[in-house]
């Protein structure tokens, strides 16, 4: 005679959960980050910029204007107050613009807060480069400071003609926790 041998059916089922679980973890973790990079960079989707922008020699160009809108939004568990010097500027493609924003720390307590930039329409994140910003270093406040943040960016002149607006979106997140060392050597 044989014998069958069957497993547990709530051990296999375990089993197949765990191993689901794990299998899930590891693809948000190591598949995911670089797919949705791609997936951004491919689509221009979520309006990243490339990063900081080495100027060239350029000429401006005088013929066009284009509306350059500035728009803050703070992350619900971020007390400060944040906002652009001004609302909007008219600038010509290939000229070099210079502004800022005003970050204060409504605390009692030292912060430190990192802005994360987005550009729409997204078909002109690649045609906005900034020389300069705010947004490529943590920003550390102690309780009540004032800090004026400056921004230096340039339109390219090969930005489509249809484009007439961008708008520059900033959001701030509160990094004290990861950043307390920051915070320490910024005491006064």
């Amino acid at each position: 005679m044989k014998q069958i041998s069957s497993a547990n059916p709530v051990t296999l089922l375990s089993l197949k959960l765990v191993a689901v679980a794990v299998s899930m973890f590891a693809f948000a973790i190591w598949v995911m980050p670089p797919l949705y990079d791609l997936f951004c960079e491919v689509t221009g989707l979520n309006g990243k910029t490339g990063g900081k922008y080495e100027a060239v020699e350029v000429k401006v160009d005088t013929s066009r204007e284009i509306t350059v809108q500035f728009v803050v939004t703070k992350n619900e568990s971020m007390p400060w107050g944040f906002k652009p010097r001004v609302g909007s500027i008219k600038v010509h493609p290939g000229e070099e613009v210079e502004m800022s924003y005003i970050a204060t720390n409504l605390t009692g307590n030292g912060m430190v807060a990192q802005a994360i930039p987005s550009v729409v329409p997204f078909k002109a994140a690649q045609y906005f480069h900034k020389t300069e910003c705010f947004c490529f270093n943590q920003q550390p406040l102690q309780p009540g400071a004032s800090a004026d943040l400056p921004l230096r960016f340039i339109v390219d002149q090969d930005v489509p003609k249809q484009v007439k607006t961008i708008t520059l979106s900033y959001t701030l997140f509160d990094v004290t926790e990861q950043k307390r060392d920051l915070l320490a050597s910024a005491a006064p």
